[in-house]
């Protein structure tokens, strides 16, 4: 045999027993083999917050770990909540807590979000002076009320009353004057007289009752039919629920958990926002705020809210008419596998 021959033999062999490998270690990694593939790294996930006393459960959920024990990688986007439509739409945030009365009217508009769980009650007040001849909701027939903006949740709660109370809120039968002034120049038009009431969410609303003597006409987690009905909720994407529903899922277990942990330690989580500078304020009333509404947290609850504010908004006019409630709630809201109604204590 010659060297050529030789060579030719050689790389044959060597070609030959590296196939040989590769094909014993395909055939090892087919028949159950103890090596496993790699592990899948933890799931991005863009969540929205404002700086606001309420939106606790979704601090604790990130400070206290519950979103990295479900696997997602939680990056914390602070938005306005009166730019979380714009958010929404520019691919900002995945998730995020947000008024069911604040976004009724723009998910009929096709605002591409599902709620997913009611995580508490309250936050929202109506107040006038205290030395203010209006002494009651109904009062404010002929009057002026200074709001944020005619779709804010502040707006929306205070022509649900006035509705219940037989004045009109609607352009068609309208009753009251509704006034827009900036949120921060709220307290001075009243104090002024250039309103006679306005609507104030927390801590705004107890502030200006604790400093100025204000008097609440309106609270909605005291005064029915509001006490009972959860004014925030959870929101995800419809992109993140149709494409990684197993993220949507995780961000509703983790932020009912941590709602939960708020109900039971109410000043533990006032301390929480305060330490990592979520919120500015005083620790006794961020309390009080915090144990003022009821963050036992509920799936259910979410999906109920939704059917009545569009149940109520259809009968006032403020989305159409023929609004049917039902069939609205569950187009907008959704249920996750693996996702309890409340979780356990």
């Amino acid at each position: 045999m010659n060297m050529l021959t030789k060579r030719s033999c050689g790389r044959l062999r060597l070609l030959l027993s590296a196939a040989a490998l590769a094909a014993a270690s395909l055939l090892a990694f087919g028949c159950g083999s103890s090596e496993k593939p790699a592990a899948e790294g933890p799931i991005p996930l863009k969540v929205a917050y404002s700086p606001g006393v309420c939106n606790a459960a979704i601090f604790a959920a990130y400070e206290n770990g519950y979103f990295a024990e479900e696997g997602l990688d939680v990056e914390m986007v602070q938005v306005d909540a009166a730019h979380i439509s714009d958010a929404v739409g520019s691919g900002q945030v995945d998730a995020f807590q947000g008024m069911a009365a604040k976004l009724v009217q723009p998910l009929e508009n096709g605002l591409p979000v599902k709620a997913v769980s009611g995580i508490h009650t309250g936050c929202q007040k109506v107040l006038v002076r205290g030395d203010s001849p209006i002494q009651s909701l109904s009062d404010l027939k002929g009057k002026t009320i200074g709001v944020p903006g005619l779709a804010d949740a502040g707006t929306i709660l205070v022509k649900r009353a006035l509705h219940n109370e037989g004045i009109g809120v609607t352009d068609k039968d309208l009753e009251v004057e509704f006034r827009v002034f900036d949120r921060n120049d709220l307290p001075q038009a009243l104090e002024k007289g250039a309103v006679d009431a306005i609507t104030a969410s927390d801590p705004v609303g107890p502030i200006m009752v604790q400093q100025s003597g204000y008097r609440v006409l309106l609270d909605n987690a005291k005064d029915e039919p509001f006490a009972h009905e959860y004014c925030c909720l959870a929101f995800v994407t419809d992109k993140l629920a149709k494409e990684n529903p197993k993220a949507a899922a995780g961000f509703v277990r983790a932020i009912n958990r941590a709602a939960l942990w708020v109900q039971q330690h109410p000043r533990e989580a006032a301390q929480l926002e305060l330490d990592k500078k979520y919120v500015a304020g005083d620790i006794d009333l961020n309390t009080r705020l915090i144990e003022s509404y009821n963050y036992t947290p509920s799936v259910q609850g979410g999906y109920d809210a939704i059917r009545n504010v569009a149940s109520e908004l259809a009968y006032i006019g403020l989305i159409s008419p023929k609004t049917d409630a039902e069939k609205f709630a569950k187009a907008h809201t959704q249920r996750f596998e693996g996702v309890p109604d409340t979780p356990e204590q």
